[in-house]
């Protein structure tokens, strides 16, 4: 399973996740089979709200499910879309995000729970 998370820096598993998904600087995205990461930069870092583009920087990545601390319905819808389910977790590493989302702690996003602004966090 490939599990993708926004995060402040490029650190790997002790890169701290970021708040909101679209806006994150980072893209850090932990492969549970081989125990390895991967990080992207984010090229749709500056959008406007409610126009980010999730698949567009993960669409070669084969991402299973996205952990962040929110997530705009549109973006869920997209994300939902392409098969990728999303979880909200509360903020810290990556390490702390993976180790919550396999003990079932996380609360899956729906377009219904999705936030509404960037305040919702």
């Amino acid at each position: 399973m490939r599990i993708c998370m926004p995060t402040e820096t490029n650190k790997g598993k002790q890169a701290g996740v970021y708040g909101h998904f679209g806006s994150a600087p980072y893209f850090t995205i932990y492969d549970t089979e081989k125990d390895s990461v991967d990080v992207i930069d984010n090229g749709n870092l500056h959008h406007t709200h409610g126009s980010c583009h999730p698949m567009g920087a993960l669409s070669s990545k084969d991402v299973d499910v996205v952990l962040c601390g929110g997530m705009g319905a549109r973006a869920v819808q997209k994300l939902n879309e392409a098969g990728i389910k999303v979880y909200r977790g509360m903020a810290g590493t990556v390490e702390e995000m993976i180790n919550n989302f396999k003990q079932s702690k996380l609360e899956e996003i729906t377009i219904d729970n999705a936030c509404s602004q960037h305040s919702c966090h």
